[in-house]
Order: C-alpha cells, then sequence, then structure tokens
C-alpha cells in the first residue's frame, strides 16, 4: 500500500482522476481522437493527457502517462501496414528494437518528467496562469524535438533533426491552443470547490464502516469480466472480418490476419478504456453518496460517530476480526459526571463546549486504535480495536481524566468511566453488559474515576 501511495499518489480521488487520464490517454492513442495523419508522418495530439497529469499532480504522474501513450504508439506502429517514417517506433518493424524501444517510450517519458517538472516550478509563483498557458503553449514543440531529435540520433537514414521540430504552420497554432485552453480550463476546473469538496469526500470514504471492501471486488470483476467479453468479441470480430474478405473473393493472408487481429485489439483497448472511464466514474459517485449518508450520521456537535453508526461498526469489527483467534479489545463507557449541573450554571453553549472537548480528547487518546461515538447525551462510548496491555489503558484512562479536568476554569469537568477487556469475537450485547457494570462501578466509588474489567479478571 505504502508503494501504491508512493508512486500514485496520496489522495485517493487524485488515483482515480490518474486513471482516467491513463484511460483517455489509451482512448486517444487508439482512435481518431489523438492522430492527424499528414502524410508522410502522423502529428499527434495524444500527449494532451500527459500535459493535464503534470499541471495536476506534477513529473511522477505525467512520466506514468507517458510512458502509457510511448506504449500506444509502439503497439499501433507495430500493424504491416504502416508508413515507414511510423514504423521506426516499433521495435518489430525497425530493425533496431532497442532504438525504437527508446524512440516510442524513452522520449515520451522524458517528455513527462520535464513537462511535469516545469509545471511543479511555476506552481507557486506569480502570474502562475501566465507561465501554466506559456508551458502548454511550447509543450507540442518540446513533444516533437524531443522525438525529431531522437530520430536523427537513432534512424539518421530518416533524414529527421532537431530544427525539424521548429517549422510552424496554421495547424501547429491550432494544437498549441487546444493545449492552453485544455490544461487551463481543467486546472481550473480542478482546483474548484465543487471539485475539492468532491476531492475531500472521497478521499474520507475510507472512514465509513458502512462501506464494505467487497464492493471494490465487486468492481474489479466487473473490469474483469468486460475484458473478457470484450478479448472474445475481438477475436470473434477479426474471423468474422476473414471469412467476410473471403465470401468476396478476397485472398486473406496470414499478414492479413494479422493486421485485422491487430486493428481488432486496438479497438478492443479503446472499448474497455470508455468502460474503464464508466466503472471510475461510478466507484466515483458510489463512494460520494455512500460519504454524505455516513456524514449524515456522524453526531452533529462533537463530530464522532452517532449511536447507530457506532453499534453498526462495533457489530462489524466482531464479524470481521472473529477470524484472529486470541485477539483482544477494549470497550469503554464515559459518562460526563453532573453534566445537567454544567448547563445549569454556565449555559448549554458551555456545556455544548465540554461535550467538543471531551469528544475531541477521545478522538486524540484512543482514535488511533479504535473509533469513538457519541450513544447520548452525555455519554460516549468507545471500542479499541486492537491489543492493548492494561497498564497502558491505565495511562491512557488517567490522561483522559486529567486532560479534561480543565476544559473549565471555574469547574472541574470529570467523567466516570468503565473498561471492559473482550477478546474476539464477542456478544456485543454482552460486551455492553459487562461495561456498563464497570461504568455503575465507577459511579459507585465517587465517580471522576475508572473501574477496569481485564480478560485475565473473568471468571
Amino acid at each position: 500500500m505504502n508503494i501504491v501511495k508512493k508512486w500514485w499518489g496520496e489522495s485517493c480521488f487524485d488515483r482515480y482522476f490518474l486513471g482516467i487520464l491513463i484511460a483517455i490517454e489509451l482512448l486517444m492513442s487508439f482512435t481518431f481522437l489523438g492522430f492527424i495523419h499528414i502524410p508522410p508522418i502522423s502529428i499527434t495530439i495524444a500527449y494532451l493527457p500527459v500535459l493535464v497529469a503534470g499541471c495536476l499532480f506534477g513529473p511522477r504522474h505525467s512520466v506514468i502517462v507517458g510512458v502509457v501513450f510511448g506504449i500506444s504508439s509502439m503497439y499501433k506502429a507495430s500493424a504491416l501496414y504502416v508508413l515507414p517514417a511510423d514504423a521506426v517506433f516499433s521495435p518489430f518493424l525497425s530493425g533496431a528494437p532497442a532504438g525504437s524501444l527508446l524512440l516510442s517510450v524513452g522520449t515520451r517519458a522524458l517528455f513527462g518528467f520535464l513537462i511535469g517538472l516545469a509545471f511543479v516550478s511555476v506552481r507557486k509563483r506569480k502570474h502562475f496562469y501566465l507561465w501554466t498557458g506559456v508551458i502548454s503553449l511550447i509543450a507540442p514543440k518540446i513533444h516533437s524535438l524531443i522525438v525529431y531529435t531522437s530520430m536523427g540520433i537513432l534512424f539518421p537514414e530518416l533524414g529527421y533533426h532537431g530544427y525539424s521540430a521548429f517549422q510552424w504552420d496554421w495547424d501547429d497554432a491550432v494544437f498549441a491552443a487546444v493545449c492552453v485552453i485544455t490544461v487551463l480550463v481543467l486546472w481550473t476546473v480542478y482546483q474548484s470547490d465543487v471539485i475539492q469538496n468532491i476531492r475531500f469526500s472521497i478521499d474520507q470514504s475510507g472512514q465509513n464502516p458502512y462501506v464494505s471492501g467487497k464492493i471494490n471486488v465487486s468492481f474489479v470483476l466487473l473490469i474483469f469480466f468486460v475484458l473478457c467479453m470484450s478479448v472474445f468479441a475481438a477475436d470473434y470480430f477479426s474471423e468474422r472480418e476473414s471469412y467476410m474478405l473471403r465470401q468476396h473473393g478476397v485472398v486473406v493472408s496470414d499478414m492479413i490476419s494479422r493486421d485485422l487481429m491487430h486493428l481488432q485489439v486496438q479497438f478492443l483497448v479503446a472499448s474497455l478504456s470508455l468502460n474503464v472511464i464508466s466503472v471510475i466514474l461510478l466507484v466515483l459517485t458510489y463512494k460520494y453518496m455512500a460519504y454524505k449518508e455516513y456524514r449524515g450520521e456522524l453526531d452533529g456537535l462533537t463530530g464522532v460517530m452517532g449511536r447507530r453508526m457506532f453499534f453498526y461498526h462495533c457489530e462489524k469489527v466482531q464479524k470481521e476480526t472473529g477470524a484472529q483467534e486470541g485477539k483482544t479489545g477494549w470497550f469503554l463507557f464515559v459518562d460526563v459526571d453532573y453534566f445537567k449541573a454544567v448547563n445549569d450554571t454556565f449555559g448549554h453553549s458551555v456545556g455544548d463546549q465540554v461535550l467538543r472537548e471531551i469528544a475531541a480528547n477521545l478522538e486524540d487518546i484512543f482514535g488511533e486504535d479504535g473509533k469513538v461515538g457519541r450513544i447520548g447525551g452525555d455519554e460516549f462510548a468507545v471500542i479499541i480495536e486492537t491489543a492493548m496491555h492494561r497498564r497502558e489503558m491505565e495511562r491512557r484512562l488517567e490522561q483522559f481524566l486529567a486532560v479534561i479536568s480543565g476544559i473549565l476554569a471555574d469547574k472541574k469537568v470529570s467523567c466516570s468511566i468503565g473498561a471492559y477487556q473482550f477478546a474476539f469475537p464477542e456478544k456485543v450485547n454482552h460486551i455492553l453488559t459487562e461495561t456498563d457494570n464497570m461504568l455503575y462501578s465507577a459511579k459507585e466509588n465517587g465517580r471522576a474515576c475508572f473501574v477496569i474489567k481485564a480478560c485475565d479478571e473473568k471468571k
């Protein structure tokens, strides 16, 4: 997981959007969207997703999209009907596999790195939009310069040189304008409050206890099913095309059959790219709506889980962790002492602040090991999902009681706490009963204290 975050980014939403850019790159590379054929060579604008990735995320991500662009162009150049100037991009047709690999993949990866670096270098400068527009404007010529220079070095017999990139006509102006407009518009949209709100919701969706990890498996299985069906369809239509040509008296040689399959694979990848985009958008919509539902069930005052969500999470944890035999956890009931007196003396606004502070301190002290819920007006519960020694639990509870005692300047705030250690899996009703008994004992002992029952104390 750490490797995934390192290469694809910390933000879940960013990773999904990068996946969309890769799918768009494949779609542009394998359809007319990314290539305009002007003999004797093809002019490409399939590098647009590379520019967008570099602008939005940085050089690492633009290199990834650049590599996808390079592999796609290498595959397209491997068809037997391509022009000689395009065939040098294929390691199978050029006669120099290493040179073709550098030309098709290496140059696009280098282009992605340089463009991404350029965008990052101007991100905090004044007139950011102006600098970004300039980079986007010259990006097509940078791409051409890298490719033509590499062609001149690796395949000098074709007669291309670095200065071939500096030819300029109205078509180049149109392509440059498309780059500038696309990059600036997407940057503006991506940084808008609406998208950033969606981004935050998607990134936080992992906290939603209602979302099962099985949903991700379902989406993966859906993509796998679509892939299998697409492969079968590509093979079928390739065979039917050969049959149709033979029926019309056209001799279908092995070379023609190979090129037909080659085209069907391009169609397959383009179709899959559309399906992947659709699935990613479906996943994003699902996670966004699920997170909004999750936010609706958080306690509005303190921000911790509401009663229904908290106990749902407890049941879920018992089921999911039950297979880990011997693992233990803790359950806490935390009851604010004499909370009615706080409200009557200082007012409800102060009482609300006390509850917020208590919830925040429970989150700070126990949040990394479990979940906190507000289950009543002045009652909180905590489930600790990791093994913790009794002495560590005592230390944290003492820390909690010490911290909350100073919430109000004119009155000491305290809590009665019952703590029960359980072994997974254990019935939630039994856990609640045992913890409630400990809480009752704490109140009988004069409040402002905790009573603990550990596993080794059970009879």
